[in-house]
């Protein structure tokens, strides 16, 4: 039986994976009734458009932790840099120890996956905003993390992590897809089986998504893999993994698309004729302006390079970071 790890590199194409990528989720994101007051909430966009893609591992760790649906409601409280959860219906009544112990053994077996979809203002599961009151009561100014991210983010800080409500963000949301599906072709490309040549193919695939996001991230990854580095292979390639998923962290600028795309034209210099590349050209330009979005462009310039560019260029993941069906790069 063929393995993933065992698959040609070119399955791992966003458009023709033939097998879906292991994500972590919040349990009541995908229907189930866990929620403080007995209810869930039901992501239609996690639960029928991304689990074409996505192999979800649910989880709801207040659950875990025994506490019980429904349950009297849960807050953080204390040191916004270090806060405690506790109900907030009882004074003093620290829960945190609880949680955490059935929290961090569920982390600790995570490696696996790829990115992480959690709750969206919860004490537990939020990513960002979560208040953190005081003994009189009010919130502090500065808000946190939930305890349960917290954590997951400590033991895997390059894991893709969003929350739900901000995947209704274009931007967030293609910028957590593009994370995923490289974190998911790093692990079983390079990783599975470690190798200079592994690594080298990568970067040579991701060149032009990782030039969107940061040219300065680019060449100081490039100049890891000079053949200068002193480094054994295995810090090599963490240290690799860390500047490639860190360049990745913030979306793409609009200005560095259009650079991306201008390189890009480069290749069909000597092999389509100059009014052609002028059309294109032209839509760039538009694109600049942000009379059409992303997808315009891209689908132009890549019918084109299909044809007329080479190998190298045609396998760049830049053109299909995840899958095109998801018609993320309509959005943005």
């Amino acid at each position: 039986m063929t393995t993933i790890e065992q698959l040609p590199q070119h399955q791992f194409h966003a458009d023709h994976l033939n097998h879906r990528i292991p994500v972590g989720i919040s349990a009541c994101l995908l229907g189930d009734n866990v929620r403080f007051n007995g209810g869930h909430s039901r992501s239609t966009y996690c639960d029928q458009h991304l689990s074409t893609y996505f192999d979800y591992q649910k989880f709801c760790p207040e659950v875990a932790a025994g506490f019980g649906t429904p349950r009297p409601t849960l807050r953080l409280e204390g040191d916004p840099e270090a806060p405690r959860m506790t109900y907030s219906d009882q004074k003093g009544g620290d829960v945190s120890d609880v949680f955490m112990a059935a929290s961090q053994p569920y982390i600790d077996q995570l490696s696996h996956l790829d990115g992480y979809i959690l709750m969206k203002n919860s004490p537990s599961c939020g990513l960002e905003r979560i208040k953190v009151y005081q003994e009189n009561g009010h919130p502090h100014m500065q808000r946190t993390t939930g305890l349960f991210t917290r954590a997951l983010q400590s033991r895997y800080p390059l894991l893709p992590v969003e929350e739900d409500g901000r995947l209704n963000d274009p931007m967030l949301r293609e910028n957590f897809l593009t994370r995923v599906f490289a974190h998911h072709e790093f692990r079983h490309c390079v990783n599975a089986r470690p190798s200079m040549k592994a690594l080298i193919a990568f970067h040579s695939r991701y060149k032009y998504l990782v030039m969107a996001h940061s040219q300065a991230a680019y060449k100081q990854l490039g100049k890891m893999l000079s053949g200068n580095d002193p480094r054994t292979l295995d810090e090599l390639k963490e240290a690799y993994f860390e500047g490639f998923m860190t360049a990745l962290a913030k979306p793409a600028k609009r200005k560095n698309h259009c650079n991306v795309l201008m390189h890009l034209i480069g290749y069909l210099k000597r092999s389509v004729d100059s009014s052609i590349r002028q059309d294109i050209l032209n839509v760039i330009e538009q694109y600049r302006r942000g009379e059409v979005n992303l997808a315009t462009p891209v689908a132009l310039l890549h019918h084109y390079l299909k044809h007329y560019g080479s190998q190298y260029v045609q396998e760049q993941r830049y053109f299909a970071p995840y899958p095109s069906a998801l018609g993320i790069r309509n959005t943005v």
